[in-house]
């Protein structure tokens, strides 16, 4: 299997982060034209604020519900939840936020970056588009546009593939499987939609996507097979060679009986003998097959 930022299987940390003005990477100290003082007021409250999923100097209002909270996903974990009245979920776009609350100040105020109160800096990385703010620019937060949301990682370790829609590693470039709008679909496992996911997102073999901690769990429990196309997740030929030594050893009664085959990983058709254990494809050697 390829890999996203990890080694055999594809995997993509899919969080939502934004850029803007005073980031993209780049520390606060050095806006042109900062003086020392400005520097000590932009920094003011850096990393003492936020909450499970960022540190920032902000919350934020929710215009559909008009409550505040940390963050948008603090704001959908709490009006999206199963404790919550079925008519009243809802969740929080991050492109519909509006206005900002500063933690240092209190001040309510439209999205910035900078506080137009008492001018500290809400968040060292801010994506005007997606209204992000966060302090932690150790992620390597980028804004994908063509995802048109904002990703952590390095821009320099990702592409977006047009086709499948979505933001790679680089190590994927010349040899990911492309499926058109592959990230834009629920996890086969779990049914959370993987595109904006926060959980790490594993591209298979075949080109369809899982969540990580999802395809771990498959392989605990021995299925090493796509849910969406049935192909091996992973190579499989030593788990194939261990089952020709099984078979040989095994005498067979239905040697006259002859069935046609589908092999799931390379889609060839066989005519072999029957075996009550499995079908070997005649064309790739796998076991990954079935009767047609």
């Amino acid at each position: 299997m390829a890999a996203v930022q990890l080694e055999s299987v594809a995997t993509q940390n899919v969080e939502i982060f934004p850029q803007g003005p005073l980031v993209d990477g780049k520390d606060t100290a050095r806006v042109e034209g900062s003086s020392p003082d400005d520097y000590e007021r932009l920094e003011k409250g850096l990393m003492q604020y936020g909450c499970a999923h960022y540190r920032r100097r902000c919350r934020i209002r929710a215009p559909c519900c008009n409550e505040v909270f940390d963050c948008r996903h603090c704001h959908n974990e709490s009006k999206n939840s199963i404790k919550t009245d079925v008519i009243r979920r809802h969740e929080l776009s991050r492109h519909e936020v509006q206005q900002v609350i500063c933690s240092l100040c209190g001040t309510e105020q439209e999205v910035g970056q900078i506080c137009i109160s008492c001018g500290v800096c809400m968040g060292k990385y801010f994506c005007e588009v997606c209204k992000l703010f966060d302090d932690d620019i150790s992620k390597q937060q980028y804004h994908c546009h063509g995802c048109g949301i904002c990703r952590i990682g390095g821009r320099e370790n990702f592409f977006h593939c047009s086709k499948c829609g979505c933001c790679y590693s680089t190590m994927l470039k010349n040899s990911h499987a492309c499926v058109e709008g592959a990230m834009h679909h629920d996890c086969p496992i779990c049914f959370e939609y993987l595109f904006d996911s926060t959980n790490g997102v594993s591209v298979l073999p075949c080109g369809h996507t899982i969540h990580e901690n999802c395809l771990k769990e498959m392989e605990e429990h021995c299925q090493f097979v796509c849910p969406l196309c049935s192909k091996s997740v992973c190579d499989m030929s030593k788990a194939w060679e261990r089952l020709d030594m099984e078979l040989a050893r095994l005498s067979d009664s239905w040697d006259d009986k002859m069935v046609r085959i589908l092999c799931n990983d390379c889609g060839a058709i066989s005519e072999v003998h029957f075996n009550l254990i499995a079908h070997k494809c005649l064309c790739c050697k796998s076991y990954n097959t079935r009767q047609i």
